[in-house]
C-alpha cells in the first residue's frame, strides 16, 4: 500500500517557471501535522515554491525509513530535477542513488554527505538547545513561578539515541550545566518520532520522578509531552517550530529550528540555476539558524535576570567565547554515553 501512495505522489511532476524541472520533499518521521519540523520545513518549501515560480510537492510514505531507496529513485525517475530530504535515515542511501541520477540535485538536512550533486544543511542545534538548558536551569528551582518544585532537575525526551538527536540534548545538558554543574538532567528515548499517548506517557513518569520542565527532542512523539506539561501543570520545552501555543503557558520556550529559510533558501537557490551539489550549508545563532521561541505566554513569567543570563549566553556563542559541545563533530561527552 505505501509503495501505491508513494507512486501516486510521485507521478505527477511539471516544469514550473523557465522549464525549471519541479522539487520534491521527502517528508521525515512523523508526517505533516506534527506542528514541528516537518511541517516548518513544509512552509518555507511552500514559499520557496512561490517566490521562485516552480512547482513541487511533498511525498510522505508510511514506510520512509525502509523505503528510503524506493522513494530516492522514485523522486528521480518522475523528472524531479531537486529533491530535498527531511528524513536522517536517508542519508547513506542517498549516496548510492545519487551516484545513478548525475543530474538531480538531492539536498539531506542534518548531516553531511559526499557527492557531487548532493548539498547538505546542517544546523548547530547543540546552540539554540544551550540557551534551552540555561533556561531552563534556573526556572527549576524557582517556586515562585506556578508549577516549578525547589528540585534541580530537568528533563529531556528523544526520539532515537543518535548523533542527530543527541546533538540537541547534549547542547541542553551543557547549558544547564553552566547554571548549575550539580544539575540532574534525565534522559529518556521514545524510540518513535509519531506516538504522542507514549510521548505523554513517558513525560508524566519524569514529571513523578521531580523533573518540572522536560525538553522534546522526538517529533510526534513530543506531542504527548507538551500535552502531558499541560494535564499535569508543568513545563515542556517545545523544538524545531515555535511550540509555545500548543499549551500556552505550559511551554516554557521553544528551541526553533529554522527548517523553513534553510529549505526556502535551497529551492530558490536551486531555481535560479545555483550550483549547489557538493557543498555543505550551515545555520547557527549567528545565522538565526536556530533560538529561542518569544516566549510570548511565559515571558511574563519568566525574571528579567534569566532571560539576561539568556542573552549572554547567546552573545558568548556568537562571539566564539563559548564552543558548545557538537556530538557530530566531536563524539559523545562523558555525561552522555
Amino acid at each position: 500500500m505505501a509503495t501505491t501512495v508513494l507512486a501516486s505522489a510521485l507521478g505527477a511532476a511539471t516544469a514550473g517557471a523557465a522549464d525549471v524541472k519541479p522539487a520534491a520533499l521527502v517528508i521525515a518521521q512523523g508526517g505533516l501535522g506534527d506542528q514541528s519540523y516537518n511541517d516548518l520545513a513544509y512552509e518555507g518549501f511552500k514559499r520557496g515554491l512561490k517566490e521562485s515560480g516552480i512547482d513541487g510537492k511533498p511525498v510522505e510514505s508510511k514506510d520512509v525509513v525502509a523505503q528510503a531507496t524506493d522513494i530516492l529513485r522514485r523522486a528521480a525517475d518522475a523528472d524531479f530535477g531537486l529533491v530535498i530530504d527531511l528524513e536522517y535515515s536517508h542519508g547513506e542511501p542517498m549516496v548510492e542513488v545519487a551516484k545513478d541520477y548525475p543530474d538531480t540535485t538531492f539536498a539531506i538536512l542534518n548531516q553531511v554527505q559526499p557527492g557531487d550533486n548532493i548539498v547538505s544543511v546542517l544546523f548547530q542545534e547543540q546552540e539554540g538547545s544551550y540557551l534551552a538548558g540555561v533556561l531552563a536551569a534556573q526556572v527549576t528551582t524557582d517556586t515562585s513561578i506556578k508549577g516549578i518544585n525547589d528540585k534541580p532537575i530537568i528533563g529531556v525526551i528523544g526520539g532515537t539515541k543518535s548523533a542527530g538527536i543527541d546533538k540537541f540534548i547534549a547542547g541542553y545538558i551543557e547549558g544547564a550545566k553552566s547554571i548549575n554543574p550539580d544539575i540532574e538532567v534525565k534522559v529518556a528515548y521514545s524510540n518513535n518520532f509519531g506516538d504522542p499517548a507514549l510521548g505523554a506517557q513517558m513525560a508524566k513518569a519524569m514529571y513523578e520522578e521531580g523533573a518540572d520542565i522536560i525538553y522534546q527532542v522526538a517529533g510526534g512523539t513530543g506531542a504527548g509531552v507538551i500535552q502531558a506539561a499541560k494535564e499535569t501543570g508543568h513545563y515542556a520545552i517545545g523544538v524545531d517550530g515555535d511550540q509555545d501555543g500548543v499549551a500556552p503557558g505550559n511551554v516554557l520556550t521553544s528551541m526553533i529550528k529554522r527548517t523553513d529559510v534553510a529549505v526556502e533558501n535551497v529551492v530558490k537557490d536551486y531555481a535560479k540555476g545555483d550550483q549547489l551539489g557538493g557543498k555543505t550549508l550551515a545555520f547557527g545563532l549567528k545565522d538565526d539558524g536556530v533560538g529561542l521561541s518569544p516566549m510570548t505566554y511565559t515571558k511574563d513569567l519568566i525574571p528579567a535576570s534569566y532571560l539576561e543570563k539568556v542573552e549572554q549566553a547567546k552573545a558568548d556563542i556568537i562571539s566564539g567565547k563559548t564552543k558548545v559541545w557538537n556530538v557530530v563533530d566531536q563524539g559523545y561527552p562523558d555525561y552522555l554515553k
